[in-house]
């Protein structure tokens, strides 16, 4: 059944206000979603009614903060196509991304022993990024690449921002060890090819890191069919609350890799000379943890589930093709990545011939439309299309054809405006 888009609004209290004496039109969601009423509700009850330090005491409150702790781990575990073991909470995807960077730096200097020497780097091999990346899946890697004296590689995009599979070939080699790549682009909304891509890390034994920051709230996931090692996940783009986030991983591969933070919960043993580490994910779960965000998040994938992510990603293709094909049929505007009728997800970059994007998103900010301005923490992909900015609209399950409708009119007012 098509999606009651009125009624999952409805559950969105910050969709009833209005800006600038305009009804908000939230367009920004690929930056950070709205927060369902069931989510704030799900932090509130436990901060409200079970808020205890878990893993910790025999107390009752502390065993009802562990037990919601844990099955919001089999939650989200059940949504990604995962065990509970092979989920880790971090404090969001470039929390995550830094987790495993790091861990791979340890194991380089000999941390870990003998089932960490999978991921030792050195002088001669490479790290395998693509061109169109947000900087959490490029600058850990630099500075893994710095630590160890490995190399980092990337593929490149073409004049459209299309992944160059061409390239890719020649870049993924016998010295790869780790391919790291987006799973969609924030900035083009394109959806890069998966399959086609481990496939060519498998074949020199390479792991594969999968961005997933902007494909959790639009397709529906199955890690374990992609065939990746690892994945990150940003709880607050998919409805979830800010400062949580997902590090996913083969269990084989976490059990065998060096802690990044060390400290309490994370231990079997300590002695005054060493300790001993725990398996994952306690491993990688050092002091205090994000427990109402955790249980906030696992809420907010309820609620997906609830709406059934096949049903999501059908709305979300035909928003994000409503986006391009209006953005594309206004005179001066340059839309970035797939063009009409190519997959997507709904969310659109562009360019306003003669403005600045900054002024751009001030126009529809008086309009009361929210949509992201900057280089969207993509300045490499920018710098390859030529471009210092881009104006980007995105959408999510609330999103109306209204609201798509009520942005394409006020950016085909722009340019009059500013008289380009």
């Amino acid at each position: 059944m098509p999606l009651d888009i009125d009624r999952i609004r409805a559950q969105f209290p910050a969709l009833r206000r209005r800006v600038n004496d305009h009804p908000l039109v939230y367009l920004d969601s690929a930056a950070t979603s709205q927060k369902p009423s069931v989510v704030l509700d799900a932090e509130r009850t436990f901060l409200e009614q079970h808020n205890a330090a878990v893993h910790r005491g025999a107390h009752t409150l502390a065993a009802e903060a562990t037990e919601l702790f844990e099955s919001s781990r089999e939650r989200l575990a059940r949504f990604l196509g995962a065990a509970p073991e092979e989920i880790v909470w971090t404090a969001g995807a470039t929390a995550a991304l830094n987790l495993l960077a790091y861990s791979f730096s340890n194991a380089s200097r000999g941390r870990g022993g003998e089932p960490a020497e999978r991921f030792r780097l050195g002088p001669g091999d490479e790290l395998v990024v693509t061109e169109l990346e947000h900087h959490a899946n490029l600058i850990p890697w630099q500075e893994l690449a710095a630590r160890t004296g490995a190399t980092l590689r990337p593929i490149g995009v073409d004049d459209a921002g299309r992944l160059r599979m061409d390239e890719a070939v020649e870049v993924i080699g016998e010295h790869t060890r780790v391919l790291a790549f987006a799973h969609v682009s924030n900035v083009l909304g394109a959806i890069n090819p998966v399959a086609e891509l481990v496939a060519l890390a498998r074949r020199f034994g390479a792991l594969v890191v999968l961005d997933a920051c902007q494909s959790a709230p639009h397709l529906s996931l199955d890690l374990k069919a992609l065939d990746v090692d690892f994945a990150v996940l940003s709880g607050h783009k998919m409805l979830g609350p800010l400062g949580i986030g997902v590090l996913y991983g083969r269990r084989e591969l976490l059990d065998a890799m060096p802690p990044f933070l060390t400290g309490g919960s994370m231990i079997t043993s300590v002695m005054m000379e060493r300790a001993e580490y725990l398996p994952s994910p306690a491993r990688f779960e050092a002091g205090t943890q994000p427990v109402s965000q955790a249980i906030g998040l696992a809420a907010a994938v309820d609620f997906l589930d609830e709406l059934g992510m096949e049903q999501v990603h059908e709305r979300d293709a035909e928003l994000g093709q409503a986006l391009v094909t209006g953005l594309t049929a206004i005179p001066g505007i340059r839309v970035l990545g797939p063009a009409p009728g190519e997959p997507r997800v709904g969310l659109a970059g562009f360019i306003v011939d003669g403005v600045h994007s900054h002024d751009v998103g001030q126009f529809l900010d008086e309009l009361g439309i929210a949509v992201r301005v900057g280089h969207h923490c993509a300045e490499p992909l920018h710098r390859r299309l030529g471009l210092a900015a881009s104006t980007r609209a995105s959408t999510s399950v609330y999103t109306t054809d209204a609201e798509v409708a009520a942005f394409l009119d006020g950016v085909g007012r722009i340019r009059a405006f500013f008289r380009a």
